[in-house]
């Protein structure tokens, strides 16, 4: 998988007015993702995709910190791509999922500080496939963005279907009466690496206007 640079730095200039802005303003990006591979080989192929893209872009990667699976794919192919990589994991984590080299990290105390300074260092957030972990770190957000806190793009990769169980999920508690329908707007579901980007300027835009 190739992962589709619209519009390289050096040509900033050929941009539309609006883009120009976006671009100036997505200066980081909160991935969550599994520390785990997964099954699909596609998965990791989207993970790499996703930090070159980023590097590309002069996107700085914010994520969990570690050094195995799609998260460890992420940043260190943004890494290798020349680009910037923010990390931040809990220190009782570092025995067990290490710590990628080459790349700025804060070890914390607490899950939750964790979060929370990840959250804080980012521009929009991207979920790839993951597990439990992936889908609370998802589901608090969400919530927040429920609750008017803040207006960030959550952009879900739905690869290869993996996160259409969720998506239905959200139908079915929309449908039950347990949520508003906005909250089908929160959170942009996509199908592929190339809509990753396009889809979070677009609400970085709607968000400004």
């Amino acid at each position: 998988m190739t992962a589709i640079l619209l519009y390289p730095k050096e040509n900033l200039r050929t941009m539309p007015s609006q883009q120009q802005e976006t671009y100036k303003v997505m200066k980081s990006l909160c991935v969550y993702c599994g520390s785990r591979p997964g099954k699909d080989p596609a998965f990791e192929e989207a993970a790499i995709a996703i930090g070159k893209e980023a590097a590309h872009r002069g996107c700085r990667i914010v994520y969990g910190g570690g050094k195995m699976g799609l998260m460890g794919a992420t940043a260190g192919a943004a890494r290798d791509a020349g680009g910037d990589v923010f990390g931040v994991i809990p220190d009782f984590l570092v025995e067990l999922e290490g710590i990628l080299e080459g790349v700025d990290h804060k070890i914390v105390d607490t899950m939750h500080e964790r979060k929370m300074l990840m959250f804080e260092e980012s521009d929009a957030i991207l979920t790839l496939p993951g597990g439990i972990g992936t889908l609370e770190e998802l589901i608090e957000v969400l919530s927040w963005a429920r609750l008017a806190l803040h207006r960030k793009p959550i952009i879900v990769l739905n690869l290869n279907g993996f996160w259409t169980p969720l998506q239905q999920l959200f139908e079915h508690v929309v449908s039950q009466g347990f949520a508003d329908k906005e909250l089908l707007n929160d959170t942009v579901f996509v199908s592929s690496v190339e809509e990753v980007f396009p889809a979070a300027e677009q609400q970085l835009l709607r968000a400004k206007a």
